[in-house]
């Protein structure tokens, strides 16, 4: 979702060069798709078999596979599988019309049989990463399947729902889908994201890729998704309990679970906390280079304890 930042973001400037394409940047990962509880779910694959293991990155709201487009060719060099997937009704995964269809735990059900598939293609390790919502949904597939992952990255999401800017303009969603579906969505979405500097340097290719991206979401998935995501308990307990690895890293100036919200979480989980500078929400195409050093880095120290 193309967003302005927020008050802090405006003094951060991303580690990525002004031309930079983002969610299209260049990557060697072949297009496939995995059975899904309500149909197929696109993914991008790197594929590879003599590997260090096999990573599965999971988008958030409104986002896609593309969105970790900036650390697939760099985390394959070095020698990992990965597989970067679109949640149902997101850009080329259809999903049903029913919102009651897009809670947390049926979307985390859909991250449970891609995980199977993976374990029964290339085995252990298998390192889980969610990104904002996609946080919240693969926690609940690690709550309910802990056996499968090796460990769990936290990317830019949080404790518990949604607060602050980015839910009140969620508050609105209804009522504009109700009023002109998804295109009035997207319509109004542009409009505010155009007051905002980081979004108007946005290249022209990546901004197009944006809005067809969008468009292809599904009404009752943005409906459904946004409920899940502002109604969401908090499970810190629940998830420190399994003894899962886990990663909590994120944007020095993350304006949707704030960093010192992330801090917290971080500490009531015992687990490594990485602040990745220059980028805010989405650390992936802010500053790849920095995210692959901490997720890499994870990863090893993960396993040489195990």
């Amino acid at each position: 979702m193309v967003l302005p930042g927020g008050p802090d973001a405006d003094s951060v400037p991303f580690a990525i060069a002004p031309d930079d394409l983002r969610q299209l940047a260049r990557h060697d990962a072949a297009s496939r798709t995995f059975p899904g509880g309500a149909g197929p779910l696109a993914a991008l694959d790197t594929g590879g078999t003599e590997v260090r293991g096999t990573v599965l990155l999971v988008a958030g709201y409104t986002g896609s596979k593309e969105d970790f487009a900036p650390l697939l060719r760099p985390l394959a060099e070095a020698g990992y599988r990965v597989v970067a997937l679109d949640q149902r009704g997101q850009y080329e995964s259809p999903g049903p019309d029913d919102p009651a269809a897009y809670t947390v735990e049926v979307l985390g059900g859909d991250v449970i049989a891609v995980a199977r598939v993976l374990r029964a293609e290339s085995g252990e390790p298998l390192h889980l990463v969610g990104h904002s919502f996609g946080g919240l949904v693969t926690r609940a597939a690690v709550l309910a399947e802990p056996g499968l992952f090796t460990t769990f990255t936290l990317l830019g999401s949080g404790p518990s729902r949604l607060t602050g800017r980015r839910a009140e303009l969620l508050d609105h969603l209804g009522p504009l889908l109700d009023a002109g579906g998804v295109p009035l969505v997207h319509q109004t979405l542009e409009q505010v994201a155009m007051t905002d500097p980081t979004a108007q340097a946005v290249p022209a290719p990546t901004r197009e890729f944006y809005a067809r991206r969008f468009l292809r979401n599904s009404d009752a998935g943005l409906r459904g998704m946004a409920d899940a995501m502002l109604t969401e308990p908090d499970r810190v307990a629940e998830l420190k309990a399994t003894g899962m690895p886990v990663l909590v890293a994120h944007g020095e100036a993350d304006d949707a679970w704030l960093p010192h919200v992330q801090a917290d979480m971080a500490e009531r989980l015992g687990a490594r906390h990485e602040v990745i500078n220059s980028s805010i929400h989405s650390p992936a195409v802010e500053n790849p280079p920095r995210t692959l050093e901490v997720l890499c880095d994870f990863w090893a120290s993960a396993q040489v304890r195990s």
